[in-house]
């Protein structure tokens, strides 16, 4: 018989395997949205038409996440992730395969549903991880998808320089993608099995669920009583008058997000006066400046807290809006656009992290589950408005007048930042919360 793993090593395994998931989601949506005009051309969708197609993505990915809220009282967001992941992969697949408008139709609808699902039940388990470590690393998460797109792209990138058709770009990815997808998901730790502050319990593996110990090639489990079945389990969930300034900071740090993905490239070549090359060079920096400083912001959140590393972010956001605003040239510009990626990328994460550990503080597991999903509602809200905000607001007014817009609605941030947690919600260094198992 094999013998059961140590929980430190159970928490590592799920901390790897959730960041492997998270790239390859990051990746899987790169491929999508950077390669809109080569579906377009493939299935002769008109220019009117194509933000109806655009809009229904993140319409139906809320809805998902709507319908996921609901399932998390019965079902373990482990399970959820495991079966929506290869869903998310074989649609893409499907939206540079199929025949005809109608069909991509339908597999841009079946993508944003189960981006939904698969959004949310990522930031659950990111959330609850976290809570077992008793450590910020909800932030080396987002890193990780942060990675994923900037491969996605830069492997559309090649497949429209050598003239790729979307299937056979597409085809191979997803042919990796998709067993990485199965094989990490046996990996996943869920969250109401996960030891949290004063809680007895162990993390155990998604396989490990009931049913789990006997399954033929599943990892071996703890020796602990299981947690009880997620229907057994009393879920009331978080008034939404309570969330509220959670959700306005995740809207408006997505509208940000989304200006930056939409106008970067226009407002340089348009405004600043760049050349057309020049132009594609914002958003590939924000994207790298987002790694960058998700892949260190755990650190700043270990060492001062979270509120304060916030606060930073939003400061440094809003500077970026503010250079690029201003900004006399491209180059200025590219900076502005530098400081935006290093300010916004911290918000979001630790939006998540703040839902996920005031709704489990007041009424437990399966309340920060449905917390989450409910939050992640409102990436999808800002995503939709920041696009059309900026575009209205600079044909009225100016670009330069509503690049100050979403700064202003970042700027919001701070009059919420105490919604980020207290001292003893810090997770690490000075912040050190008492932990229930030696995680390493």
């Amino acid at each position: 018989m094999t013998a059961p793993l140590a929980p430190g090593a159970q928490l590592r395994h799920g901390r790897v395997s959730l960041a492997l998931s998270f790239f390859v989601q990051g990746a899987v949506f790169a491929l999508l949205v950077t390669r809109i005009p080569a579906i377009q051309d493939r299935y002769g969708i008109s220019d009117g038409l194509l933000p109806v197609f655009l809009a229904a993505v993140p319409v139906l990915a809320g809805v998902g996440s709507i319908v996921i809220e609901q399932l998390v009282k019965r079902v373990r967001p482990s399970r959820v992730l495991r079966c929506v992941q290869p869903v998310v992969c074989l649609a893409l697949l499907a939206v540079g395969s199929v025949g005809s408008m109608t069909q991509v139709a339908v597999a841009l609808a079946a993508f944003g549903l189960a981006v939904g699902a698969l959004d949310a039940s990522m930031n659950m388990l990111g959330v609850s991880l976290q809570r077992a470590y008793g450590r910020s690393i909800m932030l080396g998460f987002h890193a990780a998808y942060s990675l994923g797109g900037i491969v996605g792209a830069s492997l559309a990138w090649a497949g429209a320089h050598w003239g790729l058709s979307l299937g056979v770009l597409y085809g191979p990815v997803v042919a990796v993608l998709v067993p990485l997808a199965v094989v990490v998901g046996r990996w996943f730790v869920d969250q109401r099995n996960v030891a949290g502050p004063g809680k007895p319990e162990l993390a155990q593996p998604a396989e490990a669920m009931p049913g789990g110990p006997g399954t033929p090639g599943a990892p071996a489990a703890t020796s602990v009583s299981p947690a009880p079945a997620a229907s057994a389990v009393p879920v009331t969930p978080v008034a939404m008058r309570l969330l509220l300034p959670l959700c306005l900071v995740m809207a408006f740090a997505y509208i940000g997000d989304s200006t930056v993905s939409n106008w970067s490239a226009k407002y340089l070549q348009d405004v600043l006066g760049s050349s057309e090359q020049l132009a594609t060079v914002p958003y590939n920096v924000y994207m790298v400046t987002t790694l960058l400083g998700r892949a260190v912001g755990d650190l700043g959140v270990r060492r001062f807290g979270a509120v304060p590393v916030v606060r930073c972010g939003t400061v440094v956001a809003a500077g970026g809006f503010a250079v690029v605003a201003a900004a006399p040239g491209a180059w200025a510009g590219m900076a502005g656009f530098t400081l935006l990626g290093l300010g916004l990328c911290v918000i979001v994460p630790q939006t998540f992290a703040a839902a996920g550990r005031y709704a489990y503080d007041s009424q437990g597991a399966g309340a920060s589950d449905m917390a989450v999903a409910r939050l992640n509602i409102f990436n999808y809200v800002g995503f939709l408005i920041g696009s059309p905000l900026v575009g209205a607001l600079g044909d009225a007014w100016s670009y330069r007048g509503a690049m100050l817009v979403p700064m202003a609605l970042v700027l919001v941030t701070l009059v919420y930042a105490r919604s980020f947690g207290a001292p003893r919600a810090g997770y690490g260094d000075r912040h050190e919360r008492p932990r229930t198992a030696d995680v390493g």
